[in-house]
């Protein structure tokens, strides 16, 4: 009787590991039905053979996804036999993208996101960009007023070697050389390319530094358009405003549409922080975070486009009044899409 209940005792490391595999496969007994219907429904789906799944199932496959998870957390729980373990973190993850991954291919999204995601999000942030707007006109004042009382404070807001021919004193002619001949030039001129690199990181900086309530935001677009104001003072008293007006205009409807949305955007999620209304801070900041993301995300497509019209079109265009028609034109165009035209954002379809 010793002897069996020697050999019969749990202690023994041969009793141990029977334990635990009958552990093993009666936890695998019990619930095994339901995993072998989630991998059923799962290796369907996967295939695209929606049609050949019952409605009993399709209203099933969340309450088996949520038991198979639980059947993996105590399988790591229990230590069962490594197989089971990865059989059911496999299972697991197949689900989860099949109950809450993407249902969209990266053309359907686009589709989405033109046909009406990107401008629905714009509109939705119409108080912002009215207050960059502002802000972006009183930045352009202030350089202006600035440099005219004393042309020294235009090498505070532009470095001497960005400047080139452009500084205070220089001849009209000098100046005009900067405006016309560049369509014999190969690619973007030094100026141009620093001002669109300029431009581009104003743009990330103004919707990154939303977070500190908009205040760097604002301070952002005064400082970068006070640039403009000072250039435009510049060429003013050449008498090449309007010159300049158009040289600008080409890519600078585009490219500070884009700075205007992405300060907006910037807004939004300091004033989502500082003013949430009803809903918690964290709430409010998420869901102005999403919609900025959606703004953001087109403004990377517009300075895209942006560095196109001033690599290409300003250097082949070499009068003012088609330069202004290509800046117009396309200032219609944003307006148009963003404020005319209603789609839907989620088919991407004209309603």
């Amino acid at each position: 009787m010793n002897a069996i209940s020697a050999s019969a005792s749990p202690d023994t490391p041969i009793n141990a590991i029977e334990i635990a595999a009958l552990r093993s496969d009666r936890f695998r007994i019990e619930r095994e039905a339901d995993w072998q219907r989630l991998e059923a429904i799962v290796v369907r789906m996967e295939k695209g053979r929606l049609r050949r799944i019952s409605d009993e199932d399709l209203l099933a496959l969340p309450g088996l996804y949520r038991t198979v998870a639980s059947s993996l957390s105590i399988a790591r729980e229990t230590s069962l036999d490594a197989a089971t373990l990865a059989y059911l973190e496999a299972l697991v993850q197949r689900a989860w993208f099949v109950v809450y991954g993407p249902r969209s291919s990266l053309a359907e999204w686009l589709g989405s996101f033109l046909g009406g995601g990107w401008s629905a999000a714009v509109r939705a942030i119409w108080l912002d960009i009215v207050v960059a707007l502002a802000v972006m006109v009183a930045g352009v004042a202030v350089g202006w007023l600035l440099v005219s009382h004393d042309p020294e404070w235009y090498f505070s807001l532009m470095s001497r070697d960005m400047a080139g021919a452009r500084v205070p004193g220089a001849t009209a002619q000098a100046l005009r050389a900067t405006l016309f001949g560049e369509q014999e030039r190969d690619g973007l001129s030094v100026f141009a390319a620093q001002l669109f690199s300029n431009n581009a990181q104003v743009s990330i900086l103004a919707f990154a530094l939303g977070f500190a309530f908009g205040i760097p935001t604002l301070l952002l677009l005064i400082h970068n358009l006070a640039l403009l104001g000072a250039m435009a003072w510049l060429y003013h008293g050449a008498g090449l405003l309007t010159d300049f007006a158009g040289w600008i205009c080409v890519h600078g409807t585009t490219e500070l549409f884009a700075i205007l949305l992405a300060g907006a955007a910037g807004l939004h999620i300091g004033r989502a922080l500082a003013f949430p209304g009803d809903r918690p801070i964290l709430e409010a900041a998420a869901v102005a975070g999403r919609r900025a993301a959606v703004v953001m995300t087109g403004v990377v497509l517009m300075l895209v486009v942006a560095a196109l019209l001033e690599g290409f079109a300003r250097q082949l265009v070499d009068n003012t009044f088609g330069r202004f028609a290509i800046g117009g034109f396309m200032l219609m165009l944003w307006c148009a899409y963003f404020f005319a035209f209603r789609g839907n954002a989620r088919t991407g379809t004209r309603r």
